[in-house]
């Protein structure tokens, strides 16, 4: 009997997940008017190394929520450059997932094509990093300075950008400004690798190539491009304990919440 309930509990579950696909990003809202500040969460898949970082994602979602942002997220639906098993960090062979389908995971199904998302409806944008920004959002991963950005991530940045609202970034997702918004400045933590700490250090001389500017700063920092409205933080661009990447990511959802004013 308490199988069967539970059972029934779950497909109850399951039928609200497809009720949820079926929603238009406006039924999302269900008030009118609101004082908070209306964010877009654009994400790359799920899964550090071939998708959106989730601990980021996570972060960007919480600091939003205490600082009472009315949040919703998208994705484009392209399918993702490959499929990395993260149990050994190797390409699985024979798997495509689509980058849609994999940001639902962590949107709980609350999402949208990223072709829907128009500036206009929103104060602020924001990116996580991991690498699905550099495989699946732009290829950066594979043509460093030359690459190409999702072109409707490059619309997206562009039309925030000439809106005169901010964009936030964490870890390697500020290549995407600096490729789309040529000569701004952005972080991704330090140009030196100093030990290990900053293993990818060079991504900050593939943003000087791209003509941006890189600015060193620490995990727990923020960057601040006053004149762009760019916020961008380092995150897991640092070797270091997890609540350092939160903080730093909090400070800027902080910054970002306090420019979309």
């Amino acid at each position: 009997m308490l199988a069967q309930s539970s059972f029934s509990i779950v497909r109850a579950g399951l039928c609200r997940v497809g009720a949820v696909s079926t929603f238009k990003m406006s039924q999302l809202h269900t008030t009118e008017k609101s004082n908070s500040s209306k964010v877009a969460v654009v994400l790359a898949g799920c899964g550090v190394y071939d998708g959106t970082e989730v601990h980021e994602a996570s972060a960007i979602l919480v600091h939003l929520s205490r600082g009472a942002a009315d949040v919703d997220m998208f994705a484009p639906d392209v399918d993702q450059m490959h499929v990395i098993d993260h149990t050994k960090g190797q390409p699985a062979e024979g798997q495509t997932r689509n980058v849609l389908v994999e940001s639902a995971r962590i949107a709980r199904g609350k999402i949208a094509p990223l072709s829907s998302l128009n500036a206009s409806t929103y104060d602020a944008v924001l990116f996580p990093g991991g690498f699905g920004a550099a495989k699946n959002l732009s290829t950066v991963a594979t043509e460093g300075p030359n690459c190409t950005v999702n072109p409707d991530v490059e619309r997206v940045i562009k039309d925030f950008h000439q809106a005169k609202k901010p964009i936030g970034l964490t870890c390697i997702a500020p290549t995407l400004a600096a490729k789309v918004i040529t000569g701004c400045e952005v972080t991704v933590g330090h140009d030196k690798d100093d030990g290990g700490r900053w293993p990818y250090a060079g991504t900050a001389g593939t943003i000087e190539q791209m003509g941006s500017k890189h600015v060193n700063k620490n995990v727990t920092e923020i960057h601040v491009d006053a004149a762009n409205k760019i916020v961008t933080t380092p995150a897991f661009m640092c070797e270091t304990k997890l609540h350092e990447i939160f903080d730093g990511i909090g400070e800027m959802v902080k910054e970002v919440l306090s420019l979309a004013k």
